[in-house]
Order: C-alpha cells, then structure tokens, then sequence
C-alpha cells in the first residue's frame, strides 16, 4: 500500500532530518519506494505493513537514529486524496490553505474549537483540520497560535496544501 507519512517538527528548533539519511533509515525497515518532498519531513512509500504497525515502527526508527521523541502522521494514498479533495474553503491568490493533520478525531475537534480571527476559517474532517488564512499572517493568527499549543505539538503537524496535493 502507499502511504504519506509526516513528520513533527523537524528541520526546525535543532532536530535535524536530512532527506537521504531520512531515505536510509526507512529504506531500512523494508519500506519501499521512499520518496521525499521539501525537507521539512514529508515522505511517500511503500509498505506491506498496516498503518498502526507501519506508524509504531517509523516513530521507534526515527527517534533511535535522529535522538528524538518522534511523532509522525501517517496516511494511505486514498486517505490523502480525499484530504485534498475535501478542502471546504474558497482557493484564491491571497490567502494560504493548510491542513492540520491529527492523531485523532478527538484532538481535531478539539482544534476546531480554539479561537479563529476575523480572516481565519477553520473545519474539522476526521482526523484533518482544514485552514485557510490570508498570506502573511500565518504565524500570526489566533489559529495559529491555538495550534502552537505545547500538548498539541505531539498531536498535530501541518502542512500547505499545495504540499500535500504534490505527495498523492
């Protein structure tokens, strides 16, 4: 099965991932296939396992080779295109679309129940907690600095749209 795992906070605040050590270390639980985009931890693959295992095994991997508390996300190829597919909001040039993926529906909820600004949309969908903004305040928001929430960080990774579109 393919599937798109991303990863919590990497290549930022001194955890460093680089791509091709990335590639090695799930090339070497037998995932094949290993693709990367940008570097800030999103991978494509392939793997036989089932996403729970699949999950359990790449979080271990990467906090023993990297030194540390690794969190990932993890989605079939068909999860990831209805994520795409599902974006609710208006797309225009002057705003960003993001997708907040969780480990639970529960934690999405619970995200879509923080506060949002004047400009912000947010709606949850399963796991996926899609939002929009304008450009240049994305780290600004009131949305975003619910997201940056220190019990959330463990929960939660996001990611531009326009990243994930390119990972199906």
């Amino acid at each position: 099965m393919r599937y798109a795992i991303f990863l919590r906070g990497v290549n930022v605040g001194g955890v460093k991932v680089p791509s091709a050590d990335l590639k090695k270390v799930l090339g070497a639980l037998g995932l094949a296939d290993v693709r990367t985009y940008i570097a800030s931890g999103n991978v494509t693959c392939e793997s036989d396992l089932p996403p729970g295992e699949l999950q359990t095994s790449v979080e271990e991997a990467l906090s023993s080779a990297f030194s540390y508390d690794a969190h990932v996300q993890l989605f079939s190829r068909d999860e990831l295109a209805g994520v795409v597919e599902g974006y609710p909001f208006a797309t225009d040039d002057d705003h960003h679309r993001y997708v907040v993926f969780c480990d639970s529906e529960a934690t999405a909820r619970e995200l879509v129940g923080r506060p949002t600004g004047d400009m912000e949309e947010v709606a949850a969908s399963g796991r996926t907690v899609y939002w929009r903004c304008p450009k240049g305040s994305t780290l600004d928001t009131p949305f975003s600095k619910a997201t940056s929430n220190k019990q959330l960080k463990v929960k939660t990774t996001t990611r531009n749209l326009n990243t994930v579109e390119k990972m199906i």
